[in-house]
């Protein structure tokens, strides 16, 4: 994976949540982002229902913990985990304002090295975040080592296609159009966007099959992948709100992880005693 060429280095990507984590917390939390409340949030509880043991995995301040727990859609606790430190302190000041209500467990650690058992949960969340992991691979590894069986992993992303680097609309005055660029898809490269004043942070473009296919080779199957239109309170601004319109912002996937049965050893036995011949199909149903 190329990276930005201002890219200020390893230290800087670990140190950047730290700086910003007010700057987090105060333009998405509590209400205060419309695509969060609108589309990020409730397409978390769809796809979490019926789930018991939940690690939210990037979680941040806890927002989403938060929600998820409010849903009542971890009948048996909630786990989130961040290696930044400053977030999960605004997280505990937040749990702190719960008045009695279920709160998430925190601990600190990174996607690449969980600090939890094999099999230990039943569902695992990573929203937005994925994008700010350098080693994808290994946090996709751990994803599955901590999963039970039969558990799901819900990812939610930038779009890869439509919303990577490059990737926007284009208000061409001289030919009078608007349309919306795609940037170079099947480039993976890390660049630093500048996301509000003061503010920039790394965010890495894979394509998608960067995440579906290390899922798939350790048994997490894509069941629906969502692509959900933007809200409407985004585009009040834009230059073509029926074209962005059609441009989703967002994609949600779930896999669930289905471990493949192991193969029993061929049984020998004299032709006339099997049940199966030549040219016919043991499949039952």
């Amino acid at each position: 994976m190329s990276a930005d060429p201002r890219d200020p280095g390893a230290a800087e990507r670990l140190a950047v949540w730290e700086r910003h984590a007010d700057w987090w917390r105060e333009t998405f939390t509590g209400g205060a982002d419309p695509e969060y409340e609108n589309e990020i949030l409730p397409s978390i509880a769809a796809e979490l229902s019926r789930a018991t043991r939940v690690l939210d995995l990037g979680c941040g301040e806890g927002q989403v913990a938060r929600y998820v727990l409010a849903s009542g859609l971890a009948a048996c606790g909630l786990v989130g985990c961040d290696r930044s430190a400053a977030q999960l302190a605004n997280a505990q000041l937040a749990d702190a304002q719960l008045a009695g209500s279920p709160a998430p467990v925190y601990v600190r650690g990174e996607g690449e090295r969980l600090p939890f058992a094999a099999g230990s949960f039943d569902a695992v969340l990573c929203a937005l975040v994925i994008e700010h992991a350098e080693d994808v691979d290994a946090v996709l590894g751990e994803v599955a080592r901590v999963l039970a069986p039969g558990g799901r992993f819900v990812l939610l992303v930038n779009h890869p296609l439509l919303q990577g680097s490059g990737s926007g609309i284009v208000d061409d005055r001289i030919l009078g159009e608007t349309y919306w660029r795609v940037g170079p898809y099947l480039d993976e490269v890390v660049t630093w966007e500048d996301v509000d004043a003061g503010v920039r942070i790394p965010f890495a473009h894979r394509p998608l099959s960067r995440y579906v296919n290390p899922l798939a080779e350790r048994d997490l199957v894509c069941t629906p992948m969502l692509e959900p239109a933007p809200p409407a309170e985004l585009l009040a601004g834009s230059v073509d709100p029926d074209l962005e319109r059609a441009i989703p912002r967002l994609l949600v996937m779930r896999f669930e992880h289905r471990p493949a049965l192991p193969v029993a050893p061929a049984a020998s036995c004299a032709p006339d005693a099997c049940d199966d011949q030549e040219g016919r199909s043991s499949r039952r149903g």
